[in-house]
């Protein structure tokens, strides 16, 4: 397929005349319903990422407190031809949470792809953007897959032969923090498995620093976070017909030293009692809902996740004040 209109493809979206596949989601209502139904209520972080979720973390990766964006893009830029010689020739360039492709979209013109697998569980914009990365590299074959691999990954059925396009699994931004340790190496394992003995992984990871700055970037000034945070009960009251009253819950983060990460929290103003279908919850005032942990690691906890996950070849790029790490893993 060519980098126009009719060369992209989408899961659950007919293109080019031929049948899409389509890959089973989770059932969000009912997941939703079972972390408000917990004892300790939780949302998955996958839920702050509606449309609206989306134009907000775009402008908190703008905030001056927010350092992983400018970091990660600055080691980016400073590493990227070494970063590049050390990948395959005609390589399957594997996007895992893609959003818009920008960040790809600055790789794709360094590295020799054939091939650009764009995986989001966002369907709103993912069949655009993908489609716009296809236009714009017409020697790319461009296709997206709307997938939730918060559970088990498995791309086998979309990827090419692993020996003749060996695969570069690409998975930015540090968002394998949203992962427990455990669930993060079992990711890591997988992606190692459907890798191919010349694969390879491109993985971010926010590294421990002072926890003001780590705390900081999660709690705005100007409340972006916040709003960013609150939005994900409008997806609640969308999908499980709930009745969340957004205003009435506070954004909280901190840094929890013992486990190692930043966990952000909803917690009621007052008292809540929330509906949803036949079932509710009250929500007493100073109850909360966690809606995201990030975990911070150091370079050897990292590198030792990946070595557990199965890559014996590994490699980290950092910035100057090593805020932040980027590693190259390969079998």
């Amino acid at each position: 397929m060519a980098g126009n209109d009719t060369a992209f493809s989408m899961e659950g979206a007919p293109s080019s005349g031929r049948r899409a596949e389509t890959a089973p989601l989770d059932n969000r209502a009912e997941e939703l319903a079972a972390g408000l139904r917990a004892g300790q209520a939780h949302i998955d972080p996958k839920f702050l990422y509606d449309a609206q979720g989306c134009v907000l973390f775009n402008a908190i990766c703008e905030l001056e407190e927010y350092y992983p964006t400018r970091t990660e893009r600055a080691i980016f830029e400073a590493h990227r031809a070494a970063i590049a010689q050390a990948l395959p020739r005609r390589l399957q360039w594997v996007d895992l949470g893609c959003g818009d492709c920008a960040k790809s979209r600055a790789w794709l013109a360094h590295v020799d792809a054939c091939r650009y697998l764009g995986v989001d569980i966002a369907a709103d914009c993912l069949r655009h953007e993908v489609a716009a990365l296809g236009r714009k590299f017409p020697q790319v074959a461009c296709v997206a897959v709307e997938a939730d691999f918060t559970g088990d990954l498995d791309l086998r059925r979309h990827l090419a032969d692993t020996q003749e396009q060996p695969p570069v699994f690409f998975y930015p931004g540090s968002s394998i923090g949203n992962f427990d340790p455990e669930r993060a190496v079992a990711l890591m394992a997988s992606i190692c498995r459907q890798a191919g003995p010349r694969g390879s992984l491109l993985i971010s990871a926010d590294l421990r620093k002072d926890r003001r700055v780590m705390e900081r970037a999660y709690a705005d000034d100007l409340g972006v976070t916040a709003a960013f945070n609150r939005n994900v009960l409008r997806v609640c009251n969308r999908v499980l017909g709930s009745d969340f009253q957004p205003a009435e819950f506070e954004h909280e983060s901190r840094f929890d030293d013992g486990h190692g990460r930043i966990e952000m929290r909803l917690r009621a103003r007052q008292r809540q009692h929330v509906r949803w279908g036949s079932s509710e919850r009250i929500f007493e005032a100073g109850e909360d809902i966690v809606t995201e942990h990030s975990y911070k690691y150091t370079p050897a906890q990292f590198d030792a996740m990946l070595e557990q996950a199965g890559f014996s070849v590994r490699n980290m790029w950092t910035d100057p004040r090593s805020w932040f790490g980027v590693f190259l893993a390969q079998r």
